[in-house]
């Protein structure tokens, strides 16, 4: 089957920065709520038998013109929430954002035992979101849309998707409603299909001037992978 994993659209934290992972989170930006809108259109050619967002608003935002286009009932999965930020929730500095995405790096390269600071393991982390992924795959559609959130996509795909580990989820960006496509079975694996890390609606919809730590790796993303 073919998986979806797009990110929900811009907020105002995403904007500064600020590492808001609590529901009900922050809402959708002007911006955030076009480039939702332009997802119908970019995904015309996908045949979307079921939709899933995640607990914080802004995925049910993003997913809402979807979901009207095809008729569909978005189904609310906790699992697919962001990685918890804990101690580091609604800071914007940088050496925040370099801690946050800098363990979700060494998850992806193996090190699961890192803990975010106050909050989740990686092996917590990928128990809820295996979970989220196996009840979103359960129904034998032929392709499934997720909607959920810049870390999180990053450190499930890089942990358990053939084609993605190692430094290349690190390397690549995913700004709010990029979408990465996999396809496969939570029993034989998934593979890569593409990473598409602009937004579906065209370069347009993209704010580079943004300050995403979840969209796009500090600098020092790569030290903090690559410490023990």
């Amino acid at each position: 089957m073919r998986l979806l994993l797009i990110r929900h659209g811009q907020t105002p934290d995403n904007v500064i920065g600020a590492l808001g992972t609590t529901a009900p989170g922050a809402r959708l930006t002007d911006l955030g709520l076009r480039q939702a809108e332009a997802l119908p259109a970019a995904l015309a050619a996908e045949t979307i038998g079921a939709l899933f967002v995640s607990t914080l608003v802004r995925t049910q935002l993003t997913a809402a013109p979807l979901a009207a286009a095809r008729g569909l009932e978005p189904v609310v999965l906790d699992g697919l929430r962001e990685v918890v930020a804990g101690d580091l929730e609604m800071r914007a500095d940088p050496g925040a954002g370099a801690a946050y995405m800098g363990t979700v790096a060494r998850w992806v390269v193996g090190d699961r035992d890192a803990r975010m600071p106050g909050a989740e393991s990686g092996h917590e982390f990928l128990a809820r979101y295996d979970a989220a992924i196996e009840r979103a795959t359960a129904d034998g559609h032929d392709t499934v849309a997720v909607v959920s959130h810049g870390a999180a996509v990053r450190g499930w795909v890089g942990c358990r998707v053939a084609g993605a580990g190692g430094t290349f989820v690190r390397d690549h960006d995913l700004s709010n409603t990029g979408v990465v496509v996999v396809e496969g079975t939570t029993t034989d694996g998934f593979r890569l299909v593409s990473w598409e890390g602009t937004p579906l609606g065209g370069a347009d919809l993209d704010d580079p001037t943004a300050d995403d730590p979840t969209g796009e790796a500090p600098a020092d993303v790569a030290d903090a992978a690559a410490r023990p």
